[in-house]
């Protein structure tokens, strides 16, 4: 009887976790957590570059331009391990990035090191951009169309059957159906 009052709750805490677990793998399949924000216009908001890159804001996301915005950060681990993907796409598809909560100095010393895909590059010290846009955490990857709506959300590190399967069709759904 003395073993069952210890485990019970052992049993129990156990239970839960594998409900938990299966219940994240279920809203994360393919990186896709619910975002409110899928079919609203993004966030409005002035981000600064981070030099030399110039920055973006309202009117530049409805420019008439498809675009991919990266969320990342150096200290970002998986940022680091996806990072060679956007290689891969530029040219393909405009991309953007906002690097999150980072020091400047370290932000460069990353894209020295490992290229810097992004034709702009806004900063979110603070991480108040980040909120704005819904980010559960770095890296987070968006797809917005030329009217400055967002029509996609991956959250994690893409792979490359992400970008086949969900990112590129994204892409191209909105550059069929500009809105």
């Amino acid at each position: 009887m003395n073993r069952l009052v210890y485990l019970l709750p052992l049993l129990l805490v156990l239970g839960l976790g594998v409900l938990f677990v299966v219940q994240m793998e279920k809203l994360s399949e393919a990186g896709r957590l619910p975002s409110p924000l899928i079919g609203k216009m993004a966030p409005m908001l002035e981000l600064k570059g981070l030099e030399p890159s110039p920055g973006f804001g309202p009117k530049d996301l409805a420019d008439g331009q498809v675009k991919i915005i990266n969320f990342w950060a150096s200290w970002c681990t998986p940022c680091r391990a996806e990072h060679s993907l956007f290689a891969r796409l530029k040219g393909r598809v405009a991309l953007w990035s906002v690097n999150y909560k980072d020091k400047s100095g370290n932000a460069l010393g990353f894209l020295d090191e490992l290229g810097d895909p992004f034709e702009k590059i806004g900063v979110d010290f603070d991480g108040r951009a980040a909120i704005e846009w819904g980010v559960y955490g770095v890296p987070e990857t968006y797809v917005v169309d030329g009217a400055g709506k967002i029509v996609w959300k991956h959250v994690g590190p893409l792979t490359p059957e992400a970008i086949r399967d969900d990112i590129l069709p994204a892409v191209e759904r909105a550059r069929v159906n500009p809105r």
